[in-house]
């Protein structure tokens, strides 16, 4: 596949669209790619989960992955004659794809422009998240915090003696991961075997580590789990004690979490969430509203069919 070139660019492709993510998310063989060459040279992909279900052709992004989309090789020059480009490779990659009834990816916050998938006929809805964009500095990182963070974190440390775990296990994690989904009665949304490949994939390449908060008595109290790739350290997965809420553990894991990236990264990405309760946590550690463009097609009447279907569905 020509798409893995690109895996000889790790400093310009962003983790989730790493040809090594792509293989431990949806299996060896089990995504595919379109992509623009220019002189032998991969300039452009777009990666894509393709799934059949009910005769529905839904092309996608995998579990665990909070982004696809669209890739295009940075390039200097003129505003005006990079947008041009753009456009022409953005049509090119759209026009490669194979047939689907459903498109429904989400794009990098880095790429701004869509407006060439618009005039194809697809349509996007905005998202957000929220980036830590400037690491260099931890006092000013502290400060841009909610002071209710900071008292979680105090409270963590002195109240309830938390600290971290030493090289904590994936499948302790993958249990308090298991617990907050229960809390909230939904069903986890990716298989334990899934979240075993992508652990196992990412210490292979040293770019994943745990943050588990325990006390004195050995209770896990929380856990994340972060990942990155040159520039970005992103909050992929995270899990809690009910019983053990209040004991402001998993802001203690987030803080911890922030110093260790700021060592050797530039960002710190919470991967937002368009739920409040969520939003309104992740909001208060300072970082930058985000916007990225959640993009999609009906391409035939089926699809717009199942999209209706989908929609109806959602409004009960």
């Amino acid at each position: 596949m020509k798409y893995r070139q690109l895996a000889e660019q790790p400093d310009q492709l962003p983790l989730f669209l790493q040809p090594w993510w792509l293989d431990a998310t949806c299996g060896d063989g089990g995504w595919d790619a379109v992509v623009v060459e220019k002189g032998g040279e991969v300039t452009a992909g777009l990666p894509f989960l393709l799934k059949k279900r009910f005769g529905i052709r839904a092309m996608g992004q995998p579990p665990l992955t909070q982004f696809l989309g669209p890739w295009i090789r940075r390039t200097e020059g003129k505003g005006a004659n990079t947008l041009e480009q753009q456009k022409k490779t953005m049509y090119c990659l759209d026009e490669q794809l194979p047939a689907y009834d459903i498109y429904s990816q989400s794009w990098s916050p880095m790429v701004t422009n869509w407006l060439p998938f618009y005039w194809r006929g697809y349509r996007q809805t905005t998202r957000y998240t929220y980036i830590l964009n400037d690491l260099t500095n931890l006092e000013t990182v502290w400060r841009g915090m909610a002071s209710k963070i900071r008292s979680d974190i105090r409270k963590a440390e002195n109240r309830h003696a938390i600290r971290l775990k030493d090289d904590p296990s994936i499948e302790d994690f993958l249990g308090l991961n298991e617990l907050t989904f229960r809390r909230q009665g939904l069903a986890v949304p990716y298989s334990r075997s899934l979240g075993r490949s992508v652990d196992k994939s990412c210490k292979s390449r040293s770019q994943s580590k745990i943050f588990m908060a325990v006390d004195p008595e050995g209770r896990q109290h929380a856990a994340i789990y972060v990942v990155w790739d040159n520039e970005t350290a992103y909050y992929l997965m995270g899990g809690g004690d009910p019983g053990l809420r209040s004991s402001g553990a998993t802001s203690f894991c987030i803080w911890e979490a922030i110093k260790f990236a700021s060592s050797f990264l530039k960002r710190f990405d919470f991967e937002g969430s368009m739920i409040e309760p969520v939003e309104r946590f992740v909001r208060a550690f300072g970082g930058e509203q985000t916007p990225y463009f959640h993009v999609r097609c009906e391409r035939t009447l089926r699809g717009r069919f199942a999209n209706g279907l989908r929609r109806l569905g959602a409004g009960r």
